[in-house]
């Protein structure tokens, strides 16, 4: 992958936003899951556990490898994918903390309103 590709000629923020428009798609964020926890996952493997038509599967690991946030590798005719960094975990692991969070908060705030109206 060329610094090109990345767009480093264009500011941060629209690196960042492009990046964020890969990881776009509940597919795409499944896909990164199974690698987070898998590491070096087969091509077979992801399709065993999305259950995408391999057609599908190919495009979602096209649009996150020119992205930049999986690397491939092929051995004989099995194609294995990982994280490209392991800042890619560590993002999916701090959304995961957010959210746990923000629904915590939306479930203290229903609490409070429950006990606020029975009185």
């Amino acid at each position: 992958m060329t610094l090109g590709s990345l767009g480093v000629d264009r500011p941060l923020y629209e690196i960042k936003a492009d990046m964020f428009k890969a990881l776009g798609h509940p597919a795409r964020i499944r896909i990164l899951e199974l690698l987070a926890a898998g590491g070096e996952v087969p091509v077979s493997d992801l399709l065993a556990e999305t259950k995408m038509e391999p057609s599908h599967l190919s495009q979602h690991l096209a649009v996150l490898r020119r992205s930049g946030v999986v690397a491939s590798r092929r051995s004989g005719n099995a194609v294995y994918y990982r994280t490209a960094h392991h800042s890619v975990d560590v993002l999916l692991g701090a959304a995961r903390e957010f959210l746990i969070d923000a629904l915590s908060r939306t479930q203290d705030t229903l609490a409070a309103l429950r006990s606020s109206s029975d009185e």
